[in-house]
């Protein structure tokens, strides 16, 4: 092996998932940063290129829109701190993911991007990223009420869009609102409610 092999081997080893997959997750980064600072208004691509350091070119090239890489990095980000629980329950996941909810809720990031996604704006790009991470996220999610019907605790005909609604409202409700903490015993409570109207 030459000299020039084991150097490009060593530096490899140094970046896991290599140049790319480093210039991704920092223009990603970059931009929850700036859109929970400045908001979907102040969002821009050079503002971006800035906190990242990478080309304002290199971003157009590889997300195409301001919009793309927006929602790539909500989705993202939601994908890495929310992943889909399964314990073997409804219930058992049900609370878990509320656990997960309340912990991003509850952290200064989670939260300014969470008041960013409700503020009502006058940015069709904003709403359309908020349908569209949204709709993604039920996507997602829906297994939760999927594997609950096959294993016969929910009925076939449940409104899988609604349970989830139904899960989160209440959690963005008492953070972002009402800016109340969100306990652990309140969580069960609030999702034994639930499940006691879904079964009803």
């Amino acid at each position: 092996m030459s000299k020039n092999e084991t150097s490009d081997q060593a530096e490899a080893s140094r970046r896991p998932g290599g140049r790319s997959a480093r210039v991704r997750a920092d223009v990603l980064r970059s931009t929850l940063e700036a859109l929970a600072e400045n908001g979907a208004s102040g969002l821009t691509v050079s503002e971006i290129a800035r906190r990242s350091g990478v080309h304002a070119t290199s971003i157009q090239r590889r997300w195409g829109t301001l919009q793309n890489l927006t929602l790539d990095a909500l989705l993202t980000y939601s994908q890495e701190q929310l992943p889909v629980p399964d314990t073997g329950n409804l219930r058992d996941d049900m609370v878990a993911l509320a656990r997960l909810i309340a912990a991003y809720l509850n952290t200064p990031l989670g939260a300014a991007l969470a008041h960013t996604m409700a503020a009502v704006e006058e940015d069709p790009n904003l709403a359309e990223n908020r349908a569209q991470f949204w709709q993604t996220r039920y996507d997602v999610t829906r297994v939760i009420v999927d594997r609950a019907i096959d294993r016969h605790e929910l009925t076939a005909d449940t409104d899988h869009q609604m349970t989830l609604e139904l899960l989160v409202a209440p959690l963005h409700f008492r953070a972002l609102l009402i800016r109340q903490p969100i306990e652990e015993d309140w969580i069960e409570r609030m999702v034994d409610t639930l499940l006691h109207g879904l079964a009803g």
